[in-house]
């Protein structure tokens, strides 16, 4: 019995290398390396319309439970909404840039299912009357 001959494979010959294994999608829905859809923006958010004026430090709440009328977008929205959250942050969270999440809000606002709230703006110095009695107060300790 004789043993199998091997074929040397000439370069021309070689197979093609198998094709890479696919990429995970991030969590904002966007795969490594691939920008957005825009057709998904337009279809989440519809046709342009009026915006309320909100910033990306306005808070935003909700008034109402979740009818069912609405997109998985707003309702998901409604249910982050429970506390205060910044638009940063429910912009963050859906995955959303601040402009499609200007017109998911404003959509809400019209509707009556949340309010926009303006951010608690803390004082930058305490009073210097304050700091001279705590002072005062530490020396006589």
């Amino acid at each position: 019995m004789t043993p199998p001959q091997r074929k040397r494979r000439h370069p021309g010959q070689e197979p093609p290398p198998p094709p890479p294994p696919p990429r995970a999608a991030e969590p904002g829905g966007e795969e490594q390396g691939r920008p957005k859809n825009p057709e998904r923006l337009y279809v989440i958010t519809g046709p342009d319309g009026a915006r309320a004026e909100l910033d990306l430090v306005t808070l935003i709440v909700a008034r109402e439970e979740i009818p069912p009328s609405v997109t998985p977008e707003q309702a998901t929205l409604l249910r982050l909404c429970t506390s205060p959250l910044s638009v940063a942050e429910l912009s963050a969270y859906l995955g959303l840039p601040f402009s499609a999440m200007t017109v998911l809000i404003t959509e809400l606002i019209t509707a009556g299912l949340v309010q926009a709230r303006a951010p608690i703006v803390r004082q930058a110095l305490p009073d210097r009357s304050i700091l001279e009695a705590v002072m005062h107060g530490l020396q006589k300790l």
